[in-house]
């Protein structure tokens, strides 16, 4: 069966507009990190996901590239890696801080020598400062005391946010899993079952129908935590009248994209039902105001001022859309001080989140931008789902 993944030639040219970029900032090399977690900028130039070690990738002007990571990855690494020059780096170790006595690493001089890279004076930009450690910080300045290390996020920022069509396919078939899995747990949720009991049935509909993961940590929720806008599902016992926030998500290759709808395990009460609706209508606000060309602060703003003026002030916890693609939530937000405009082909998650005393919930789904407003990634949301018990 031929699988929906990013294609070999596509790698390559990304690693070729981040040279002309770094050369544009007159950077000498540009150099992203990634962790497991947050695994993105080192795999969308390498197609390598680290675990345990980290790893990081380099980039020259010219061209030039390699991937960077800890002492037990190189085999993993060369097997599945892009980029054919891998070098292992103590900086790159995982946390319990081997010392490998008998193991031979390179140095970031070495690295980026053996990337061309000349001079002592050299222009450093990192693509993503967040993920660069103290430990990778201070080896590059110990490494190159004379060298000048600047933010260069704007690259990354340039290249993840517009997606090529080879990526929305890879979040279409994430979307299309991720359907069948809210499909399933709703026909199994009833009171006396539990949240991880859910995300189970969840995971066994992901990986028998084509994802390589989850995209992000299931999110399956039930009465007062759902008024948690991140957390992780508990041994908690579904009961009867409880609302129940599902958030699934399927990565394919790399991508993950996420369906969050609320669902009621009886009849909801009367607060629960306004608060769904008030939801689902901020959401659908949301949705229609959505077009290149238009700026995203002023979405945002729209989109609080109908918190206000419906009366959920209170209820309002962050603007209307996060960036999607390689992490389910990535670059940009959309938010009032957002100095942006949208453009074609960038991609987003309308997150609708409605945040409560007692309770919370949250619509979301992928939208790609297009020059007259939006297409939806994966199939209408919006059904209120009163399961009956």
């Amino acid at each position: 069966m031929d699988r929906i993944m990013i294609p070999d030639w596509e790698y390559k040219e990304r690693v070729k507009k981040a040279a002309k970029l770094a050369g544009e900032k007159g950077l000498d090399v540009f150099l992203v990190n990634s962790n497991e977690a947050d695994y993105a900028n080192v795999r969308y130039f390498s197609g390598f996901w680290p675990l345990f070690e980290r790893a990081g990738v380099a980039i020259t002007p010219e061209g030039e590239a390699g991937l960077i990571v800890g002492p037990e990855s190189k085999i993993f690494a060369s097997d599945v890696s892009r980029i054919e020059k891998i070098f292992t780096s103590l900086d790159y170790r995982e946390s319990a801080n081997p010392s490998y006595p008998e193991f031979q690493t390179s140095t970031y001089k070495d690295i980026f020598k053996a990337l061309g890279v000349k001079g002592e004076k050299i222009r450093i930009g990192i693509g993503s400062f967040l993920d660069t450690n103290a430990v990778m910080m201070e080896s590059l300045k110990t490494n190159y005391p004379e060298a000048e290390i600047v933010k260069a996020d704007d690259i990354m920022l340039a290249l993840r946010s517009i997606k090529s069509e080879n990526e929305l396919a890879c979040m279409r078939e994430g979307f299309r899993i991720t359907e069948l899995a809210i499909k399933e747990v709703i026909k199994n949720l009833r009171p006396g079952v539990t949240e991880l009991q859910m995300v189970g049935i969840a995971q066994k509909v992901i990986y028998e129908n084509g994802a390589e993961y989850e995209g992000l940590p299931m999110y399956i929720f039930s009465e007062k935590s759902t008024r948690h806008a991140i957390s992780r599902p508990s041994y908690k016992t579904i009961e009867k009248g409880d609302l129940v926030q599902l958030n699934l998500s399927a990565k394919v290759d790399g991508y993950s994209p996420s369906i969050g709808i609320p669902v009621c395990v009886g009849k909801l009460t009367e607060e629960k039902r306004r608060k769904v609706e008030f939801g689902l209508e901020a959401h659908m606000w949301t949705e229609r105001n959505i077009k290149a060309g238009v700026a995203a602060c002023d979405i945002a703003k729209g989109f609080y001022d109908l918190f206000v003026s419906k009366g959920y002030k209170e209820n309002y916890v962050y603007g209307p859309c996060h960036g999607t693609g390689m992490i389910e939530v990535e670059a940009p937000w959309m938010e009032t001080n957002s100095k942006y405009m949208l453009k074609p082909n960038m991609t987003f998650q309308i997150d609708t989140f409605v945040s409560g005393s007692t309770f919370g919930l949250r619509w979301e789904k992928g939208i790609v931008v297009t020059e007259t407003g939006c297409e939806s990634l994966c199939s209408p949301i919006g059904e209120i789902i009163e399961l009956d018990f």
